[in-house]
């Protein structure tokens, strides 16, 4: 039997504590009603977790108890996921967090706006769609654009949506192959020489485009484009000397190109072509005193028509709910040591001696 959340009857309730309220949203059918509350009610255990309010289902109704302002904005997210529906889109665990964020920060109207009109469906025939306002403006700026740059932290959909939007520009003939790029920089770990020929050896690196790849499309259908040569997936260093017409090309971990090597594959669009690059600028594994290319290109390029920036914040983490919070726990960290590293130079700058005093002062060892 269908688990259900409930509240009890109203006229046994004692009158509402003070800043409370209850009210009552109607979805008019059941179909509606069981696509809103999910599989075993996890969208409406969810919301209760999420926003502090009591939530409970009778048939077509449900009903919502607690803090009013809490109240208030459930009433607008029942009301939003429940335009969604009807519009056709599934509505998922995932998509109620999402609504949760993109409606708590404002800026939006509606789900619908940001949520409706997917870029593709993948191969379990779910609807890949942005689920976020920076997402949302990432896919208008791939469609508008032909140089995007996708900057910001794990998990924010940054290389996910340009593979989306690359087999779709792909299906739709737009463009005759996909060129999938990655710099074979190791993240923090020596792994040594690598058995195999060249392909094996890359292999390891490229993993996640290929893991994002056969998420769009059947493993089989895949196989064929990559075997046929319609998609590629490279190393950066591949990329010299070619002139890429006719493709979608992503550079993905973009963090970790030098400037040369970002300004080698710039170099390499030809004509009826888009290039996305992606990266998050606080996880660059290059060698100590290697500047970023992708830093370096954010700060050249900015102002060139035609080349767009599209930033992410931890906001817009589609991941575990407590990804974002990891995320905010080391900019935290992060900006406490830069915040201690600038007190300790105003120090010095003060008195520059005090160094010198302090080493005088030390004890003469006997």
């Amino acid at each position: 039997m269908e688990e259900r959340l409930s509240l009890p009857n109203p006229a046994t309730l004692e009158a509402p504590a003070v800043g409370t309220t209850s009210a009552k949203v109607d979805v008019r059918d059941n179909e509606t009603a069981l696509a809103l509350c999910g599989n075993q009610n996890e969208n409406l255990k969810l919301m209760e977790r999420r926003l502090g309010v009591r939530v409970g289902q009778r048939g077509t109704e449900l009903h919502l108890s607690g803090p009013s302002d809490a109240v208030a904005f459930a009433v607008r997210l029942v009301e939003n996921l429940e335009g969604m529906i009807r519009a056709g889109r599934s509505v998922y665990r995932e998509d109620v967090e999402q609504g949760i964020k993109v409606l708590g920060r404002g800026g939006v109207e509606s789900l619908q706006d940001v949520m409706l009109g997917p870029v593709l469906k993948s191969s379990g025939n779910r609807q890949i769609a942005p689920k976020s306002l920076a997402q949302k403006r990432y896919v208008e700026a791939i469609r508008a654009h032909d140089i995007v740059f996708g900057i910001g932290p794990a998990g924010t959909g940054k290389t996910y949506l340009a593979m989306a939007m690359a087999v779709a520009f792909l299906q739709e003939r737009k463009v005759k192959r996909i060129i999938l790029a990655r710099p074979a920089v190791e993240a923090g770990e020596k792994l040594g020489f690598l058995p195999g020929d060249l392909a094996e050896k890359v292999n390891p690196y490229l993993r996640p485009l290929y893991d994002a790849l056969h998420d769009m499309m059947a493993g089989e259908r895949a196989a064929q484009l990559v075997e046929q040569g319609v998609i590629e997936v490279a190393p950066l260093a591949f990329m010299r000397g070619r002139t890429l017409n006719d493709a979608f090309v992503i550079l993905d971990e973009a963090q970790n190109t030098t400037v040369e090597q970002m300004k080698m594959f710039l170099t390499r669009l030809g004509y009826n072509s888009k290039a996305v690059v992606t990266g998050d600028v606080t996880q660059v594994d290059l060698p100590i005193g290697k500047m970023s290319g992708l830093n370096h290109a954010r700060a050249i390029l900015r102002n060139i028509d035609g080349i767009c920036f599209s930033e992410f914040t931890e906001v817009d983490v589609v991941r575990h709910p407590l990804v974002q919070e990891v995320i905010r726990a080391y900019d935290k960290f992060e900006a406490t040591k830069a915040e201690a590293a600038r007190e300790q130079q105003a120090r010095e700058a003060q008195d520059p001696s005090e160094p010198e005093k302090a080493e005088l002062e030390e004890p003469i060892a006997t």
